[in-house]
């Protein structure tokens, strides 16, 4: 027996006579009730009181749109499986470092010396103005979302819920869920607001219609 079956019988032992789990009352509302374009005009609003920059363009527009708000950037990681007309006009490739697949995973000190990242998204919640990235071939690990200063986040229209229930439901539980609520930002200590410190300091969101 290895040692991962001997600790997993273990627990199963000392579960062995514990008492049945009392159904939880779930009496939260589960359904937003707010349209397509409410969602999308609270999102605004909730970003935008982050701190977060917010443009909300047509499908045919993001690749301009990311290729401005990358203008100042020397670097750049994307996920393996981000779009790539999203990138299709970028002429100096030596900007872009792919992170997954093929192109195996950039080390932290690597990514700790590139200035963006461009990533896709899973779900986002209007009422609190949180996006949720899951890990998808679109989205990339954590890490690439978390250690360069600049997030450049595509969100789909189509993929914006009113509240937080109605997006648990479109995600898969065993993912790793990455939950992002405007840029990294802190006041733990003297109440002293410190920005960067979980993640990156800036956050641009770009909203497909």
């Amino acid at each position: 027996m290895s040692t991962r079956e001997q600790i997993l019988a273990a627990v199963r032992t000392a579960l062995k006579d514990a008492p049945a789990v009392p159904d939880i009352p779930r009496k939260y509302r589960l359904d937003g009730e707010a349209d397509a374009q409410q969602r999308i005009d609270v999102l605004v609003d909730r970003l935008e009181d982050y701190k977060a920059g917010v443009t909300v363009v047509d499908e045919d527009a993001v690749p301009a749109t990311i290729r401005d708000l990358l203008a100042g950037a020397g670097s750049y990681v994307v996920p393996a499986g981000l779009d790539p007309a999203w990138l299709a006009w970028e002429t100096d490739t030596s900007r872009i470092r792919y992170d997954g697949g093929a192109h195996g995973a950039r080390s932290v000190t690597e990514l700790d010396a590139t200035d963006a990242v461009v990533t896709a998204s899973a779900v986002t919640v209007a009422e609190s103005g949180t996006i949720i990235l899951d890990g998808s071939p679109d989205q990339g690990r954590r890490a690439i979302s978390l250690i360069p200063d600049h997030h450049v986040c595509v969100v789909r229209s189509r993929d914006v819920t009113a509240i937080l229930p109605e997006a648990l439901r479109r995600l898969d539980g065993t993912k790793p869920l990455t939950m992002i609520s405007g840029p990294s930002a802190t006041s733990d200590i003297e109440l002293e607001r410190v920005e960067g410190v979980h993640g990156p300091r800036r956050l641009d969101v770009v909203i497909i219609r």
